[in-house]
């Protein structure tokens, strides 16, 4: 081949180069942010045999936990350490997850296995006639699981109970067990696992410890900047979303009011982090005179308050799956997981305006799911219900918004680029609200 059209190389000058710095100058601008690999946790979890002599020791784990905790698609690792390997014939571990609902006083009971992963480790053999003392292992949870022909993403550590009669309990577990067989064991079946498949072992060692899935999420986009206000209320923008409700005036001569509630547009929030709110009334002057008794205040002067902006989380147990009569025989519990507080952004002679938010309660640690006959939603509820309905001269007013949670804050980490990351679990997957359809809505009803 020839080379005579090739140009000649020039050597590069380095007399000069740029300097940089950790953060953007005036005239720069960040595209995007490498979000920094987090440290890989270095601790141990380690659970002991009755007797001592097998321990069941968990790595990449953070220190002074209660439980091990695994993520989406997490690894569950470790070793398997024996004090006494004489008479063990072979070692496995297993991996189970299960869901258990159960009726109170209806009888009816539902267990699903949501993933169950077994790996034997060493088995006695011609060429392998002593144990090791120590067993490396290596599993990893499944994304999904199928039940009764549907597929479901695995669930998260969860519990919850509807007390009364009729009531249900509904559980969510997960475990993971090391099994040393010995040679008093089952009598000797080739393979073992047989007898373990069974559920059988006599004489064996079981070693097990419950474990916490707990999947990470995180919002598609962060929160967006306040709405502004105008001499005529608030000025709308693509990013915040409107519902428009009104409230009923009970006299024919009396002027309804127009209410507007403004939220985030894509509706998935943080659990940490509170979610905002606009709240707007319209009417006449001499309604909203006659609403303001009602009208939202701050909680210190009134901590009852009769406009009130929650979000609610919906727990539905459906044990039977059936419907009788047109309708359905699930049951569900209704909690209040978070409470508005309002602060005064303006008024004029036809309208008043509110902003505030809601503030997330702590004990709140997972985000929405459905698994077989449970489902958990959340949504955010505007309500005016005046204490007195017969004196009010308005009905009540109720408004359901489905809103997704997340368990981490939204980052602007440039979609990881660059970032090398040990597993799946370490990262929290964007969250979408197309998980909820619109049409279902959860049914906040109190009474049941």
């Amino acid at each position: 081949m020839s080379t005579s059209s090739l140009p000649s190389y020039v050597a590069p000058s380095f007399t000069y180069t740029p300097s940089y710095s950790a953060e953007p100058h005036d005239y720069e601008r960040r595209v995007a942010l490498v979000d920094r690999l987090r440290p890989r946790p270095t601790g141990n979890f380690v659970k002991k045999s009755r007797n001592g002599d097998a321990h069941l020791r968990l790595t990449a784990q953070d220190n002074n936990i209660a439980l091990p905790t695994y993520g989406f698609q997490g690894c569950v690792e470790g070793i398997i350490e024996l004090l006494k390997t004489e008479s063990v014939v072979s070692v496995e571990v297993k991996v189970e997850g299960r869901l258990r609902l159960k009726e109170i006083a209806e009888g009816g009971t539902t267990s699903a296995k949501l993933c169950l992963d077994t790996t034997l480790l060493w088995m006695r053999d011609a060429a392998n006639s002593l144990c090791p003392s120590s067993l490396r292992f290596s599993l990893n949870l499944p994304a999904t699981f199928t039940w009764e022909g549907k597929t479901y993403p695995l669930p998260p550590t969860f519990n919850v109970k509807l007390s009364g009669l009729p009531g249900f309990t509904a559980s969510i577990d997960y475990a993971v067990s090391a099994i040393i067989n010995r040679s008093n064991s089952v009598p000797t079946l080739r393979p073992l696992v047989k007898s373990n498949l069974l559920g059988i072992h006599l004489g064996s060692t079981t070693v097990t410890t419950p474990f916490i899935h707990y999947p990470r999420t995180r919002p598609p986009v962060p929160i967006p900047a306040p709405l502004s206000s105008s001499p005529h209320g608030f000025i709308e923008t693509s990013l915040w979303r409107c519902y428009e409700s009104e409230i009923s005036a009970k006299s024919s001569g009396g002027q309804s009011i127009s209410t507007r509630l403004y939220v985030p547009a894509s509706r998935i929030f943080c659990i940490s982090e509170p979610i905002p709110f606009h709240l707007s009334f319209q009417s006449s002057a001499r309604s909203l005179a006659a609403f303001l008794p009602y009208a939202p205040t701050p909680v210190y002067l009134n901590p009852k308050q009769v406009t009130r902006i929650q979000l609610m989380r919906q727990s539905s147990v459906d044990v039977r799956n059936t419907v009788i009569a047109g309708a359905k025989t699930d049951m569900w519990r209704v909690d209040c997981i978070g409470e508005g507080v309002f602060r005064h952004a303006g008024d004029g002679s036809t309208w008043s305006s509110f902003t505030g938010e809601i503030t997330i309660h702590d004990s709140v640690k997972v985000s929405g799911f459905k698994a077989c006959g449970l489902s958990v939603k959340d949504c955010i509820l505007f309500s005016v219900t005046p204490p007195e309905p017969h004196r009010c001269p308005f009905h009540e007013l109720r408004e359901v918004i489905p809103v997704r949670l997340t368990t981490d804050v939204w980052t602007a980490d440039g979609t990881g680029i660059g970032v090398r990351r040990r597993t799946i679990s370490e990262n929290s997957v964007p969250s979408m609200l197309d998980e909820y359809a619109e049409d279902t809505h959860p049914t906040l009803n109190y009474n049941r």
